[in-house]
């Protein structure tokens, strides 16, 4: 009698049917659980948000761990589902990080499965995975993941990158709002308002506050300011777009495509490299600059060791995403570190370089430095040096940026201590003079930091420090203003006109008309919106001096901060209208506008062309 029966073909009609009657189940199961594991990852962070943010009863823990099971328990049920039901699709959709995730989460199930050992590293095991703890964290990341999902699904939507932008800003804001106003974030409390203001000025990193936030916040809340203008200095969209390309693996090639624009990657091969690139250079460059800041404040601030360690990290973090904010009371002022520190801004303004120049321009010099190191590894190896030489390693964008960037250090550094040598740097030595004149220097460039009282400064000073705020470091940045990019184009396309010429070359590269007329247009707006502002403020705050009044609005559209302490005595009606004002400095107006007007259709016919008459 033999058991290998052939397959008859009316068994594979059965077989193709039952499938097709089963698969809608299916799907719908799976669609359901997935609602239910996007409701938990929705969950899972306001429950960890109320355990940490209010003092909350043994009663209330014992509800938050309810909580805590059941999300546990509906991403496993997910986990298991798909893995079960629909192996093949999410083997191909998972990588080899999210396959980690998945065999941690299962892990979790050994304290159901078996009993308890009795001792040895088993125990310690058995008891780790046990642990809530791990159970959140791990959680956690998986709620992550769903909202990944949740934002490429809004990619595949085909909705406007712009518009995308800005709510997602807006959504952290109001997240922000929300984690400042917790009980245990502050020592008396704070009003929704002020919590919107500062919420608003960190993400946007702009660094203006109504309030002393040193003395308002825990040392929670100030972790949460932290982490507000850490994610707001390199843009909510690197973050989640890092997640959603890391943790999800395979998406769509229009996703790729949109994410491959918003970080300005050379291709869609290395848009994930990118993106790694961006947060590694972050992490690495706020690392070493916290340690240099540690070692040069290290037993003289009278600060406990861990102490010392926030300080460095909090002021390496907002120095690198030009936010301004400081633990110290009336900021780099004060008597702590003025006058015997200079090393500390010496650090502090590399770190304000560093993050204004660029994401992109990083990227570009990593990549000269590696091949360079590589030639050397092969001179040494080898006894010779590589013939290969390749060119164009400095992009056109590097170029301009790094150019300008030195000038609009040099030239201002030599100004402030000519104007000021013998006027607001009175009192100090030679070496601090030339310090804090190349601080003054840096810091216009969206950072707002501010160790001298600016009303000391000379006229002309203040009129130079506008003219940095209003530039700005450069484009896909964390700094502010119109950008040093263009204001570049917009020399290089005065100095065509002033030559007769009809195009703007620059490095044997000609540039392109969109960006010529993308630059012309920043421009204009952002004079356009800086001069209503200014109406409008004087209008809510009559009593404020006018120059008062352009300082504030200049320094929450360059998102610098820079102030004449006036922001402390701005009124209700002042707040509001200065929340939006950062919200514009950060995204920027043309961004907002390409979000909000229609955009035209690409047309195969052009109109006949005219001359006005100019000048």
């Amino acid at each position: 009698m033999s058991f290998n029966r052939p397959m008859k073909l009316s068994d594979n009609k059965f077989l193709l049917y039952r499938h097709r009657w089963i698969h809608p189940y299916i799907k719908l199961l799976l669609g359901f659980i997935r609602v239910l594991s996007f409701m938990a990852s929705v969950l899972l962070p306001l429950a960890v948000v109320y355990e940490h943010g209010f003092v909350i009863s043994p009663s209330e823990m014992q509800t938050l761990n309810q909580i805590y099971l059941v999300v546990w328990i509906i991403f496993l049920t997910d986990t298991i589902a798909h893995l079960l039901l629909r192996y093949g699709d999410t083997r191909h959709e998972m990588n080899t990080f999210s396959w980690i995730l998945t065999i941690l989460l299962l892990l979790t199930l050994i304290p159901i499965i078996f009993h308890q050992p009795q001792d040895g590293p088993i125990q310690q095991f058995w008891l780790w995975m046990k642990d809530v703890t791990y159970r959140v964290v791990i959680c956690m990341v998986f709620a992550l993941i769903n909202l990944a999902k949740g934002f490429t699904f809004l990619l595949g939507r085909r909705a406007n990158p712009s518009l995308i932008l800005a709510i997602s800003f807006l959504f952290i804001i109001l997240i922000g709002t929300g984690l400042l106003l917790l009980p245990r974030c502050t020592y008396n409390g704070i009003s929704w308002l002020d919590s919107l203001f500062l919420s608003t000025s960190a993400v946007c990193v702009t660094g203006m506050s109504p309030i002393d936030y040193t003395q308002t916040f825990t040392p929670a809340g100030m972790v949460v300011l932290m982490l507000l203008f850490q994610v707001g200095g390199l843009g909510v969209m690197t973050f989640t777009s890092f997640f959603t390309l890391f943790f999800m693996g395979n998406t769509s090639i229009y996703n790729r495509m949109m994410v491959k624009d918003m970080v300005s990657s050379n291709s869609l091969n290395s848009l994930l490299s990118t993106l790694l690139y961006i947060l590694g250079f972050t992490l690495v460059i706020e690392a070493v600059g916290a340690f240099a800041i540690w070692t040069d404040i290290h037993g003289t601030m009278g600060y406990e060791l861990m102490e010392e360690v926030n300080f460095s990290i909090f002021h390496a973090v907002s120095a690198f995403c030009n936010a301004g904010f400081s633990t110290l009371p009336n900021g780099m002022a004060n008597p702590l570190v003025f006058g015997n520190h200079a090393p500390l801004y010496l650090y502090l303004s590399i770190l304000v370089i560093l993050g204004g120049i660029g994401f992109p321009i990083l990227v570009n010099i990593k990549d000269i430095i590696v091949n360079m190191c590589r030639r050397l590894w092969v001179l040494i190896r080898r006894r010779h040096w590589e013939e290969r030489k390749i060119y164009h390693q400095y992009s056109l964008n590097t170029r301009i940026v790094l150019i300008m960037t030195l000038l609009l250090l040099t030239i201002p550094t030599i100004s402030f201590a000519l104007l000021e040598w013998d006027n607001a740097l009175i009192g100090l030595t030679v070496g601090d003079k030339i310090t804090q004149a190349f601080f003054m220097a840096v810091c216009p460039r969206s950072v707002g930091f501010a160790a001298i009282d600016p009303l000391t400064w000379t006229t002309s000073s203040m009129i130079m420090f506008s003219i940095l705020m209003w530039i700005g470091g450069g484009s896909q940045s964390t700094a502010g203003g119109i950008k040093v990019n263009t204001f570049a184009v917009m020399l290089m396309n005065l100095g065509a006109m002033l030559r007769g010429s009809d195009r703007v070359e620059v490095f044997h590269r000609e540039l392109s008309a969109s960006s010529i007329r993308r630059s012309n247009a920043t421009v204009l707006l952002s004079l356009a919106v800086l001069g209503l502002a200014i109406f409008i403020l004087n209008l809510l705050e009559p009593e404020m001096p006018l120059r008062a009044v352009f300082y504030e609005c200049m320094g929450a559209l360059s998102t610098d901060g820079f102030s004449l302490n006036a922001t402390a005595m701005l009124h209700d009606q002042g707040k509001m209208f200065m929340i939006p004002l950062m919200f514009i400095g950060r995204l920027g107006m043309m961004t907002i506008l390409l979000g909000v007007v229609k955009q035209k259709k690409v047309v195969n016919y052009r109109y006949p062309s005219g001359e006005i008459i100019i000048n």
